[in-house]
């Protein structure tokens, strides 16, 4: 981690400064990395999970009996597997949703040479929807499914169209390309994350409160010149940032210029 500096905009600085200086920041580099969070895709109209109007704030009567992470752990899946997918279906469908300015900046930004991706936690597609052709997926991705069993690959419809239980023709259950509690992060994902934040010179964490260790590790490795937190909540990481934003995610990538 580079070490804490003097020219730190923290959150109680003026948002207008602070907009400059980040403004400043994407001027001088070109090797700009996004990290984000379920924060990113709100603006959206998807709930996060653990925000005040989120997921998990607002437990669903019709499965007030399951903890929200059992829901969407591989052990219900294997041993409830109807209610997984009733619960995955109600709430996890995002074919509805549109890429929002925060998806459409970091995609113009890729573009433009100034950045070298996105490295998301998110699983709704809105990036590959904005443009952004470098993105590593660290909990997969909910546009894609596969037979559990054979591994054909199924289109997210043949799931989300029914109310059984999908599967293939093998007998296997087709379950989504996600990461559910209680399963490995995908192969290799992790190595091309800590490959590309070790290319950046600068590292925009949006959306995101860090709070799981490998996350922080992750972000522990970075040795680049800046770091830009956006998100709602405080982070473990806010000292370290040369600019922080508690504002609105998207009031924020609406000023972002690119050059």
């Amino acid at each position: 981690m580079p070490e804490i500096t003097f020219k730190q905009l923290a959150e109680n600085s003026p948002f207008e400064d602070r907009i400059a200086r980040v403004n400043e920041i994407f001027k001088d580099c070109n090797a700009i990395v996004f990290f984000g969070g379920a924060g990113v895709s709100t603006a959206s109209g998807i709930p996060d999970f653990r925000g005040k109007n989120g997921l998990y704030s607002k437990p669903d009567p019709e499965f007030i009996h399951y903890q929200p992470e059992y829901l969407l752990s591989d052990d219900c899946l294997r041993d409830n597997t109807q209610v997984f997918f009733d619960f995955y279906r109600k709430n996890l469908d995002t074919r509805k949703y549109e890429p929002n300015v925060v998806h459409k900046k970091m995609a113009e930004l890729e573009e433009k040479g100034k950045a070298l991706g996105v490295i998301t936690q998110n699983i709704d597609g809105l990036h590959e929807a904005a443009g952004t052709k470098n993105i590593v997926k660290l909990h997969g991705t909910a546009d894609k499914c596969h037979c559990a069993k054979c591994g054909k690959e199924f289109p997210v419809d043949f799931v989300m169209n029914m109310k059984e239980v999908p599967r293939c023709r093998c007998g296997g259950v087709v379950r989504p390309d996600i990461v559910l509690y209680g399963e490995m992060l995908p192969s290799g994902a992790m190595d091309k994350a800590y490959q590309m934040i070790g290319n950046a010179d600068c590292l925009v964490i949006c959306g995101t409160s860090l709070a799981l260790p490998h996350i922080q590790a992750l972000i522990d490795s970075f040795i680049g010149e800046y770091m830009i937190i956006v998100n709602a909540s405080p982070t473990k990481f806010d000292a370290y940032a040369d600019v922080v934003f508690r504002e609105d995610l998207a009031e924020v990538f609406a000023r972002i210029e690119v050059e």
